[in-house]
């Protein structure tokens, strides 16, 4: 948000404003919720690919001697055992090892590549820097968009607009695998690349000087399978696919055990330690959390919101951080923090909603399989 309390506008505002977006204020940004509709959208991604322009999120250069094992003080995972092209989902941890975010962490080769979120990008870097030693340099990249292509076709799309690898010995982009990245050039434009996404689906995202957004989201969105999609199919794409949302479904109240997060505590980290909030986070996993971040499916077509609460007969239990009508499942779904001995798959539980008790079932997450472009995964 601007110093006089405006939302800022993202590289490509003029260009979502011609192609029909609808545009609303998040994160402090005017950011596009829809152009064709949010079902519509949700569901061309789902059997196409669709083009996300997520540039309110912070990326973020660390550089350094010992960088990785600097981060390593702030984040449960296992970052100076990356290798270059390699990345790794992380959280950014408080003293006591509650969540102030979660990340997404690359080796580029010359250092890391961080990918925060928009909404508490200014808090993290503040936080990061206050952290990590002086000899460690930080770098907002605020020169830099970040698009998303998502979808099932996002590969084939990708590799008709002519992108090469930037330095030898790396692949091109469609050669890349689930959490590899490289850097890539695009007609004489640099662009950093990754396989990776928040929707579930096979896709990439792609870092690109702010002046060379527009052209490339244009390039993308020539091809057919590709459409702009906006930030409520993102959204409901994400609950489908089970991952949380931070500020809703994480916040520092919650631990990476808790919020169903384990697998962000690397082997090694879990015999070591040393990382904030250690003793709390192991004595988590060894003993297990009061509660847990659950996955619910609701009888009916009325869909549950955040902070609705959950009971177990006349005993609330937990309460909703995220809900909402899932198109893929054709029903509406819900995540939720309950006590960890009721969350149990098949388990029944209700919630509240209006003053009326909404059934919910236990259900595993993701709700939808993921299409993730894995390395050996049979095709």
């Amino acid at each position: 948000m601007s110093d006089d309390g405006k939302n800022l506008k993202l590289p490509l505002d003029a260009w979502h404003r011609d192609a029909g977006a609808r545009m609303v204020g998040f994160a402090g940004y005017e950011m596009p919720i829809q152009y064709e509709g949010i079902m519509a959208e949700h569901q061309w991604t789902r059997e196409n690919a669709g083009l996300f322009d997520v540039s309110h999120m912070g990326q973020l250069g660390l550089s350094g001697e010992g960088v990785a094992e600097a981060l390593e003080k702030i984040v449960p995972g296992d970052i100076s055992a990356l290798k270059a092209g390699k990345m790794r989902y992380s959280l950014l941890l408080a003293h006591d090892g509650g969540v102030l975010d979660d990340m997404m962490i690359t080796n580029t080769g010359r250092g890391l590549y961080v990918v925060v979120n928009g909404a508490v990008k200014h808090e993290d870097i503040a936080y990061m820097r206050g952290e990590l030693p002086d000899g460690i340099t930080l770098n907002h990249m605020e020169d830099a968009a970040l698009l998303a292509l998502q979808g099932p076709k996002a590969a084939d799309a990708l590799a008709r607009i002519g992108i090469a690898p930037k330095e030898e010995g790396w692949p091109l982009p469609i050669d890349l695998y689930f959490m590899e990245a490289g850097p890539f050039d695009w007609n004489g434009v640099p662009l950093g690349i990754s396989r990776s996404g928040y929707t579930g689906e096979d896709g990439f995202e792609i870092s690109v000087p702010n002046e060379h957004a527009e052209a490339l989201a244009t390039a993308l969105c020539a091809e057919p399978e590709v459409k702009p999609i906006g930030l409520g199919a993102r959204d409901s794409l994400r609950l489908e696919a089970g991952l949380p949302l931070y500020g809703h479904d994480m916040d520092p109240s919650v631990d990476p055990v808790e919020g169903n997060a384990s697998f962000a505590i690397s082997k090694v980290r879990r015999e070591e330690g040393g990382f904030h909030g250690a003793e709390r986070i192991l004595t988590a996993l060894a003993d297990g959390p009061a509660r847990k971040l659950t996955g619910f499916t609701i009888d009916g077509k009325m869909p549950v919101r955040e902070g609705a609460q959950i009971f177990d007969g006349g005993r609330q239990v937990g309460v909703i951080t995220s809900g909402g009508f899932a198109p893929t499942v054709g029903q509406p779904i819900a995540m939720g923090f309950v006590e960890t001995a009721l969350a149990k798959v098949d388990g029944k539980l209700e919630a509240e909603v209006r003053g009326k008790r909404v059934p919910l079932t236990i259900t595993k997450m993701p709700f939808v399989p993921n299409g993730y472009h894995r390395r050996g995964k049979a095709k």
